[in-house]
Parts: C-alpha cells; sequence; structure tokens
C-alpha cells in the first residue's frame, strides 16, 4: 500500500465499520420486512467475502517485500488487530464456547493457554525476530544456524503444524456456510475455500493484512452482540463477562434436576455430544489440575511457536512497533477470550431452564422437533434429538449436539432477530477465513521461499517466485479442503495437534536460537529432528495403537513430551559438538539490541 492509504487508515476502516453497521441495519429492516431468514444468510456471508476478495484484488502485488512481509509498513494499532483476526480462528470464535458448553472448566485452559502464549510471543520472539529481519520463520533457522538442512527440517515442521491447523479452519468455513447456505458440509468447505484464496492469493501478506483487520471489526461485532443481548435479557446485568457466576450457579442447580449423568451415552450419535456427565467449573482432583496445566504449557508454547503468528510481527516498521504490536494483539485477543465464558454459560442456560420461553429439556419432543432452529440444524447433521425412556418428553441427555455449532446456533436457541444469526455466521466465516488466510501464506511463503528459492532455485526472479508461491497456495488449500471434508477430528482436536507438532519441532530452536548463542547447526538439527519424531511418534502410540498415555498426557498435549525430547536433542549435541563462529554468535548478541539495524539485507 502507498503512504497515502497508511495515513488514511482511521479513516478508511471507520467508513467500513459505519458501512457495516448499515448493513446489519438493513438487513433488520428486510426481515421486518418478511424476507426469508435463509436469505438473510445467504447476503450476509455472501456481502461479506465480497468485501474481503475486493480488498484482496485492490492489494494485489509483484514486489516480494509487499507479497511476503506487506512492504514493513504496518502500523501496531492495525497490526494487532490483523494479528487478533489471524489468531481467533474457525477454534475461537466457532468451537471453544463449545468446548466450556461441554467441557467446562477443562476447556478454560484453551483460553488460558492461547492468552498467556502472547507473553511469550512478546518476551521471547517477536521483537527479537523482526529485528533479524526475515521473510519466514524458516528463514531464521536457516539463516541463524546455516545450511539447508535445518532450513528444510524447518520447513517440514511448519507445513505439518500448519497443514493440520488449515484443515481446522476450512472445517469451520464448512460448518458456517453449510448451514448458512443449506448445503452439504462437504460443499460448504470447498465454497470456504474459494473465499479464502480471493483474499490472499493475489496479494499475499499486504492483502491478508487489510483484510484481517476488517474481518476482526466484523467477527467482535458479531461474538459480542449475542452475548450481551442474552444478558441484558435474563437480566445478569449489563456486562456479562463480569456477571455470568449466577447463570452457572444456576446450570449447576439445574444438572442436578435434571439427573445430567443418567441417560443416553454420546456415542448413539457419532460427531454429536450429550451432557453424559456433570461438568465442574473447578478442578475435582490433582489429575484434572495436572491435565489443565500441561494442555496449558502446550498451548503456550504452541503460540509462540507458530509460524503464521510469528509472521504477523515481520511486518511492522521497527522492533518498537512489533513490540507495541503484540500488547495490541492481546487486548483485542483480550475482548472475544472475555467473552467465551459468558457466552457459553447464557447458551446452555437458555437450552436448560424450563423458566425460559426457549428452554427445550422437560418439553414435549414432537414441540421441540417441530422448532425451526432444531429442524434446521438437524437437517445438515449438526444435531439429534432421541426419545431413549419413550416418556415422550426431551431429558437433558437425550438431546445431542456437536459442539462446533454452540456460538453459530446460540442467537437462534435464545430466540433473538435472525439478522443475528447471520451476524454471528459472518463473523465466524471472518474468523476462520482470516487465520486460513495466514496460514496458507505461512506454508505457501515457506515453501516458495525457503524451499524453492533458497535451496532449489536461487537465482529465480521475483515475478516466477510469486508465481510459485500462488500457485502453492491453491494447491495446499484444496488439499486442507479435501482433509477437513473427512472430518477425521473435531476442530479444537486439530487445532490442539497443531500446536503440539509446532512446539516440539520449533519451539526451543526459535528459543535458543535468540537467547543461547552455544546453539549450534547440529543441535538445532538434532532439536527439530528428535522432538518432531518423538511427538508425532506419541501421537500415534496413544490416539491411534491403542497406547496408554504417560503421566496423563494424551492425544492433546503430545507436545510436552515433543519438547522434552527436542530441548535434550539439542542441548546435548549442541554442547558435544563445536560451537558457533564468532560472527554468528555475535549476530545473536545483535539481535538482542532493540536499535541498529535489521540483521538481514533486504536488498
Amino acid at each position: 500500500m502507498n503512504g497515502r492509504f497508511i495515513d488514511n487508515l482511521p479513516k478508511v476502516y471507520g467508513l467500513y465499520t459505519g458501512g457495516f453497521l448499515v448493513f446489519i441495519g438493513l438487513m433488520a429492516i428486510l426481515e421486518q420486512l418478511g424476507t426469508p431468514a435463509d436469505t438473510l444468510g445467504v447476503l450476509f456471508v455472501a456481502f461479506t467475502i465480497a468485501i474481503y476478495a475486493t480488498i484482496g484484488w485492490l492489494s494485489r502485488t509483484m514486489e516480494t517485500g509487499a507479497y511476503y512481509v506487506a512492504g514493513r509498513e504496518v502500523p501496531s494499532l492495525y497490526n494487532g488487530m490483523a494479528t487478533a483476526a489471524d489468531w481467533m480462528s474457525g477454534a475461537s470464535f466457532v468451537a471453544m464456547a463449545g468446548g466450556v458448553y461441554f467441557g467446562g472448566y477443562g476447556y478454560l485452559a484453551f483460553i488460558v493457554g492461547w492468552t498467556g502464549g502472547y507473553v511469550l510471543v512478546n518476551s521471547l520472539m517477536a521483537p527479537y525476530l523482526r529485528k533479524f529481519g526475515c521473510y519466514t520463520v524458516p528463514d531464521f533457522i536457516g539463516t541463524r544456524y546455516g545450511g539447508n538442512t535445518a532450513r528444510l527440517l524447518a520447513v517440514i515442521v511448519l507445513v505439518v503444524a500448519s497443514f493440520t491447523y488449515v484443515t481446522a479452519q476450512i472445517n469451520a468455513t464448512g460448518t458456517i456456510a453449510a448451514r448458512a447456505l443449506q448445503i452439504p458440509f462437504e460443499v460448504g468447505v470447498w465454497f470456504g475455500l474459494l473465499g479464502i484464496l480471493l483474499c490472499s492469493m493475489l496479494g499475499g501478506m499486504r492483502a491478508v493484512t487489510w483484510t484481517q483487520v476488517a474481518q476482526y471489526i466484523v467477527l467482535i461485532i458479531a461474538y459480542l452482540v449475542p452475548v450481551f443481548w442474552m444478558s441484558n435479557a435474563q437480566d445478569f446485568g449489563l456486562i456479562p463477562q463480569l456477571s455470568y457466576g449466577a447463570a452457572v450457579d444456576r446450570i449447576t442447580e439445574l444438572e442436578a434436576l435434571h439427573g445430567v449423568g443418567t441417560m443416553v451415552p454420546s456415542e448413539t450419535f457419532p460427531g454429536l455430544r450429550a451432557l453424559t456427565t456433570a461438568h465442574s467449573m473447578a478442578p475435582d482432583s490433582v489429575l484434572a489440575s495436572w491435565k489443565f496445566i500441561t494442555l496449558v504449557l502446550v498451548l503456550m508454547c504452541g503460540t509462540a511457536s507458530l509460524p503464521h503468528i510469528l509472521m504477523r510481527y515481520f511486518t511492522t516498521p521497527s522492533v518498537r512497533e512489533a513490540r507495541r504490536s503484540v500488547v495490541w494483539s492481546l487486548f483485542f485477543i483480550f475482548l472475544l477470550y472475555f467473552t467465551a465464558p459468558a457466552l457459553a454459560t447464557f447458551t446452555k442456560l437458555q437450552i436448560m431452564d424450563p423458566n425460559l420461553a426457549t428452554g427445550i429439556i422437560g418439553k414435549s419432543i414432537a414441540d421441540v422437533q417441530s422448532l425451526e432452529w432444531i429442524q434446521k440444524w438437524s437437517s445438515v447433521g449438526f444435531l439429534a434429538i432421541s426419545d431413549s425412556n419413550g416418556d415422550g418428553l426431551l431429558q437433558i441427555n437425550e438431546f445431542f449436539m456437536r459442539g462446533d455449532i454452540v456460538v453459530l446456533a446460540t442467537p437462534e436457541i435464545a430466540g433473538l432477530p435472525y439478522v443475528i444469526s447471520g451476524l454471528v455466521a459472518a463473523g465466524g466465516m471472518a474468523a476462520a477465513m482470516s487465520t486460513a488466510d495466514g496460514l496458507l501464506l505461512a506454508i505457501a511463503n515457506a515453501l516458495s521461499h525457503d524451499l524453492y528459492y533458497k535451496i532449489i532455485d536461487p537465482e529465480a526472479d521475483t515475478r516466477t517466485r510469486l508465481i510459485v508461491a500462488r500457485v502453492l497456495l491453491v494447491i495446499i488449500g484444496a488439499g486442507g479442503a479435501l482433509v477437513a471434508s473427512l472430518q477425521l477430528s473435531s476442530i479444537l482436536g486439530a487445532v490442539a495437534w497443531a500446536f503440539s507438532f509446532a512446539c516440539s519441532g520449533l519451539f526451543f530452536p526459535l528459543v535458543l536460537g535468540v537467547w543461547w548463542k552455544r546453539a549450534n547447526r547440529q543441535g538445532a538439527i538434532a532439536g527439530m529432528a528428535v522432538g518432531f519424531i518423538v511427538g508425532f511418534w506419541y501421537l500415534y502410540h496413544v490416539r491411534f495403537a491403542g497406547g496408554t498415555p504417560f503421566l496423563g498426557l494424551d492425544h492433546l498435549r503430545f507436545g510436552i513430551v515433543g519438547m522434552a525430547a527436542s530441548l535434550i536433542a539439542m542441548v546435548g549435541v549442541s554442547l558435544a559438538t563445536e560451537e558457533p563462529d564468532a560472527e554468528t554468535q555475535a549476530m545473536v548478541d545483535a539481535i538482542r539490541i532493540p536499535s541498529g539495524k535489521t540483521i538481514l539485507d533486504e536488498s
């Protein structure tokens, strides 16, 4: 983007936000005039995707710096918004509240771990990688340690972690498209992929950055509106994030009243869940506390290792702006994460409380099945009801739902105007698309810059490199859509795997690359290879081979095992081999000094 655009960012996005609010008002008027709900859903999703695609088209570029790092001119405030959109994926927007809805306390580890990870990003990574001046994470690994082997291993870990993550985002876009457009999930994932590619293919990081700012505005409005609406409608207070404790107490009473834990097991409907056991909002054993802590640790270290997040801090004008950008990122992320438990609580109460007009538990199954929202979510396979005891009344464990739809279905569950459902669908699509954009770009950039340009064809010109990057975007995206259509794992499960892959192979090579001058090429290679292989083996052992988890570390936490192996291998091999040369050690010293020129020559 040119300087004029950068200087006018407040005006540009102010007009965009105002225009979006006007669009919401127009949709509300159309609803009052009798426009069908399905039409409103299509309009919301189509309008927002069209806006993102337009931004992507206007941001097209054939300049290397603009394509890879947005010209390094993104102000901290807007980079913070873009990072928050990049970070608050389909897992955060679509699936996290659903996890809290079904799992209670245990799933708060996702919120604590993801948020706490930014403390590590700020203190250990972002400013120093920005000072280094690299284009990609493997670029740092390859230059810091030297040699193509280390760079190649970093590319492999990046691709596996990011591809695992991107399938979860395409899964989320498929879920939203299936409901909003009334199409099969398997078709919805390809529709979502088309929107993702329109945003990122032509403009790279420059297009993704300005699209993600627009997407953040949509997703945060969409997430907050239903929560404030429900809180005030149920008289829980003006600030739901501070007042939902009373709703938790009411749910606890209702769980005891409805006999949670006594009905049909959720295996009756594969992929759907019922409240077959009571879920406390506090740990009830040492094992529960241990599992909470280890999941938080994996998510924190995974956050500080995910290439698509670290890449965002390569786009700021300076090291100082990179630090500020992390602070803004935390603030914008906090707005959603602080709200997720309240949303899950109010939604569960809307379903369970017989005193509310929306309550369905204890009512006639025939009456419940006649509800429009029940029929529509059932028709796409995300909800089911079973009268297991034959009494004709809906018990709490005869109601089955896919956790990934809790947020999307909340407006309908709460009886809000359908315009709010359309808004939430648009917000969920924005969240999933923004993260998928960043992930696909991270993979394509690493393959085109670090594998193709740095290893295969160092003489390739700019045009060839960018064409390769764009072709790879399409191929990788298509692969992600194909895997997502198979629904091999839940959204949160796939995301947890991605974090574990990232921290198993990259956390210590990145951290020690900045903070330990003695770390050398052999140590980094050993750390990445051993950590990644051990982590992958442990995942296979406990998830697919029926092995017994070690110390309660299940398949969501295999990063703990991988990181331990990586640290031991990297430190041991580094100390057993020759230390880096004086030039490399001086370079590491220079990375940690905020002022001065960047390390790499980007000319």
